[in-house]
């Protein structure tokens, strides 16, 4: 069981269809799985003919790889619910559903996108998902299960990674952008010379402008109070009704103080919610979804979010209290300000564009993180936080050893910066997650730390170790940089640090 308490949380066709980066010419055969990609290219030649002549290499790759989640997500909705009678793989099976609908969502942004970003962060999200859909039937010990998914999901996984590695040569040879006297650029994204995003309405400007619990605050269109001085009295009840508003603009709620013992899914149909309490210790909402219930991981959620445009992607001041799995960061980009995480084991992990900064994390053992894949922009970073123990374990401290991470995927980036670290943390820093698994592909760096556990001599000599020593390699982990801050956070009204 776990608490989420929160304040005023917010490519025959192609073969000469070549893209040309600072004089390189970018193909197939530049791309992770060039058998691939040449192979569903030339095969789906008559299907592309909607594309103009002008249409890059890029937006090529782009539209087969939509069209691949389109024959995925038929595939799966059209199985047998047969092939999954226990209710760990019913479970399963619809999360697949879910993710891969979500996939076909993504990628249509990344499509519709002019931002490099933008389609960098969409496209790491599809690769999540479609991960996240395996690792529901492995969390349960029913690999066999995977044996009824078509083997074309195997090439989906290529083409997912094709198109993002295509999608990161051209960010990366991006020039930088420029200003004017009524915007300026971050990060490619335009932001507005009163310091709010360009996609954020005014009216949004206004909410995010507004003090909670004071005469300024939030006007809220439903609010939810377990003492029945509100239009409902539990979260589920409000968001339901929320769902119905939807279609009409933002949607506020306001969740008075109270203990809410429920889990909260609220389903990409609901979309433009923006949800405030009353403080980090007013409004709470605790759950107890897990496996044993028949939950996956992605599932077990006390508070899941999959909607789009859900202001709590800023979280400001809130605490997030459990064992293991505390904070799942799935996808995206999601910042953490002020906050206070409580866990156990590997409890702050996910394949999020994820920044904390200046929160305290009371760890007792490994944190984790889940990328996948060279090319996405995702990671952990957490910058000018405080590392210790939690109250109730101080006394044991001494007889548990505490790492600062472990490699769940493959391409696992974490990154401690200008951080106190208490001595509970273990000499060597970072643990193993099984033999040599991702040794040398994962990223996990440390610069500036200070603390009884910031001495990096006796750290891991791994090859993807790093201790950071110079600014300039540091600051690609900031606010600004890695989170692409300036341009989204601002406009919550939260307070951040951009550069280091």
């Amino acid at each position: 069981m776990y608490k989420l308490i929160f304040n005023s949380c917010i490519a025959y066709f192609l073969l000469f269809s070549l893209l040309f980066v600072h004089g390189k010419e970018l193909s197939c055969n530049q791309t992770p799985y060039p058998h691939v990609c040449n192979h569903y290219i030339g095969t789906t030649t008559n299907k592309l003919s909607t594309l103009d002549s002008s249409s890059s290499f890029h937006d090529i790759a782009l539209k087969v790889t939509l069209d691949q989640a389109i024959e995925a997500h038929k595939l799966v909705s059209t199985m047998e619910l047969n092939n999954f009678k226990d209710k760990h793989a019913k479970s399963a099976w619809e999360d697949c559903l879910e993710l891969y609908e979500d996939t076909i969502y993504q990628l249509k942004r990344s499509i519709n996108s002019n931002n490099l970003n933008d389609k960098l962060t969409w496209q790491s999200a599809s690769i999540t998902n479609h991960q996240t859909c395996q690792n529901g039937f492995i969390d349960f010990n029913l690999p066999s299960h995977l044996n009824y998914f078509p083997s074309m999901l195997s090439n989906f996984t290529k083409l997912l990674s094709n198109s993002l590695s295509i999608s990161n040569t051209l960010t990366s040879s991006q020039s930088s952008s420029s200003s004017s006297s009524s915007t300026k650029q971050n990060g490619g994204r335009r932001l507005l010379s009163d310091g709010f995003s360009y996609w954020l309405s005014g009216s949004d400007r206004k909410l995010l402008q507004a003090t909670p619990g004071s005469g300024t605050g939030p006007r809220a269109d439903i609010v939810v109070a377990q003492d029945g001085s509100g239009n409902y009295k539990t979260i589920s009840e409000g968001v339901a009704a929320a769902a119905k508003l939807s279609g009409k603009g933002r949607v506020v709620i306001h969740l008075k103080a109270g203990i809410y013992k429920e889990n909260i899914d609220i389903k990409s149909t609901v979309s433009n919610l923006m949800i405030f309490g009353d403080g980090m210790d007013s409004t709470s909402v605790t759950g107890n979804q897990n496996a044993i219930d028949g939950s996956t991981t992605f599932r077990s959620a006390t508070f899941g979010v999959m909607g789009d445009g859900f202001i709590l992607s800023v979280f400001y001041r809130c605490a997030f209290k459990g064992y293991q799995d505390t904070l799942y960061a799935y996808a995206n980009r999601q910042f953490y300000r002020d906050c206070n995480i409580y866990g156990t084991i590997d409890f702050i992990f996910g394949n999020a564009v994820t920044v904390l900064q200046n929160c305290n994390i009371f760890v007792r053992k490994p944190m984790t993180q889940g990328r996948t894949d060279p090319n996405e922009n995702t990671g952990i970073i957490i910058h000018n936080c405080r590392i210790t123990t939690a109250n109730d374990l101080k006394a044991v401290q001494n007889s548990v050893k505490t790492y600062l991470g472990r490699p769940w995927q493959k391409h696992s980036r974490t990154v401690v910066m200008k951080s106190n670290l208490d001595g509970l943390i273990n000499s060597e820093g970072w643990a193993p997650w099984m033999g040599g698994f991702a040794l040398s592909t994962l990223y996990y760096g440390e610069y500036m730390n200070v603390g009884g556990g910031a001495n990096t001599d006796g750290r891991v000599k791994w090859p993807g170790f790093h201790v950071i020593t110079n600014p300039s390699d540091a600051v690609k982990f900031s606010v600004g940089n890695f989170l692409a801050g300036d341009s989204w956070i601002s406009g919550s009204g939260v307070p951040f640090d951009a550069g280091l």
